[in-house]
């Protein structure tokens, strides 16, 4: 029995040393999105493979997410009404509203800040890519060598699509607060201590029962 309890507490010691160290990861990257009605709809190709049709919006946004499911989502409502208001239809070309969000500060790369959220209308030929329609109203635009979207009107300057830990960046998730209000960004979280404390006790208590065991056979 005394053997069943050691086992327990071990297997336990060690995953709450895993979840001490662990830190949820993500990537800081551009994510593509498709304005289907009133929501953002994931888009499941790349902006260099869409051929948007004339009326559509689509949208852009920057930030540090896990996964697709986890992407943040560009922010504002306008439409293409509003978005391609002063922008009248023309023969031979289409229209695309571009919704370009360029995330907050804690997404951002060390040394650089967010622009500002804008909109634009794209007005390019009939037969033009996203990424065709995003370099006419968005440039400079820089990719990678597998032509990932790395930057849009030059932002970030460095860096595409790289993993970061949770506490670098994240939109959705800030750090801990200590009691003083400040950022704990190296000391292990409340609920470690708490572990460690459960795990603290019941190895007392184990050894306690032991203890007892032993003294009733002599």
């Amino acid at each position: 029995m005394t053997r069943r309890v050691v086992l327990v507490l071990l297997a336990a010691f060690l995953l709450i040393g895993t979840a001490g160290q662990a830190q949820a990861a993500g990537y800081r990257y551009w994510s593509f999105w498709d304005r289907d009605g009133g929501k953002w709809v994931y888009a499941t190709q790349g902006p260099s493979l869409v051929r948007p049709s004339d009326g559509d919006v689509q949208g852009f946004r920057f930030a540090v997410s896990e996964n697709s499911d986890d992407a943040a989502q560009p922010r504002g409502t306008a439409d293409f009404a509003s978005i391609c208001a002063k922008t009248p239809a023309e023969d031979g070309s289409k229209r695309v509203a571009l919704v370009l969000d360029f995330g907050t500060a804690s997404d951002a790369p060390s040394g650089e800040a967010p622009q500002a959220p804008r909109s634009a209308c794209a007005q390019v030929s009939a037969d033009a890519t996203t990424a065709d329609a995003l370099a006419a109203v968005a440039g400079p635009l820089r990719y990678d060598t597998n032509a990932l979207l790395c930057a849009i009107a030059g932002y970030p300057k460095t860096g595409c699509g790289e993993q970061v830990s949770q506490r670098e960046g994240s939109s959705a998730t800030a750090a801990p607060k200590t009691a003083e209000g400040t950022e704990d960004e190296d000391g292990p979280s409340i609920g470690l201590y708490a572990g460690i404390a459960v795990v603290a006790a019941l190895a007392a208590a184990a050894t306690w029962q032991a203890r007892r065991r032993r003294n009733a056979t002599r």
